[in-house]
């Protein structure tokens, strides 16, 4: 499901993949016990993307390269003329967005993966939940994460928290610290849960390759990829 990236796609050694994380709440349960961290369709209408990153992958798989790009970059929007933030571009679509991408960044996009809240969620329980390490209490009364020090196994809704946190607080020296690094340390908190996650489906399904198939289906209704793309891969 989804757009092809038309004019976009490059040969080469490499393909680069669009991963967008968009903050939809489409089909949310307002009676969840965790929805009041989520909010509903009343609180967010429509698609954003609150998530931009470009996954270079080396032919044969041989080596990959993850960027994540500041959804506040101030940028040209494709087809527009106008200059706005990198992720209003998605607001016309996800060619859009990818456009912007090639054009301002310089970075052809080969394919486009496109997650929302729930997606992310089922797809962090398909593989058992992801480990992520604290070295002091943590939390984000915004986002509703609460990790107590160590190497914890995060669910999708907790690894949801972690990944959307923008008031990230730790316990240190007797009082609750505010990440003063705001969204460059969101930024790296992401990408540390994508190397876990990846380590995490890649164990999951060496163990049992049939997991596939459950992967798939966890995905299959909260992720869009473009039509060229083969989700078994």
């Amino acid at each position: 499901e989804g757009s092809a990236v038309e004019g976009s796609a490059v040969e080469g050694s490499a393909v680069n993949y669009l991963l967008i994380g968009s903050d939809s709440r489409e089909g949310s349960d307002p009676n969840a016990p965790d929805q009041r961290f989520i909010g509903d369709t009343g609180a967010v209408q429509g698609r954003r993307s609150d998530t931009i990153m470009v996954l270079r992958q080396q032919e044969g798989g041989d080596g990959a390269a993850l960027m994540s790009i500041p959804r506040d970059l101030l940028v040209t929007i494709a087809g527009s003329g106008k200059q706005d933030r990198i992720n209003s571009a998605y607001n016309n679509g996800v060619d859009v967005l990818a456009a912007t991408v090639s054009q301002e960044l310089g970075i052809p996009i080969n394919h486009v993966v496109d997650v929302d809240f729930f997606g992310f969620k089922d797809l962090v329980d398909a593989v058992g939940g992801a480990t992520i390490c604290f070295e002091y209490p943590t939390r984000d009364l915004k986002s509703g994460l609460a990790q107590e020090p160590g190497c914890n196994r995060l669910d999708g809704m907790q690894a949801l928290a972690y990944a959307r946190s923008r008031s990230y607080e730790e316990f240190r020296d007797g009082n609750w610290r505010k990440d003063p690094t705001a969204d460059l340390g969101r930024i790296k908190r992401q990408q540390t849960f994508i190397s876990s996650i990846g380590d995490a489906a890649i164990t999951e399904l060496q163990s049992d390759p049939f997991q596939a198939s459950e992967l798939i289906d966890a995905a299959s209704g909260s992720v869009r990829i473009d039509a060229g793309l083969d989700p078994i891969t």
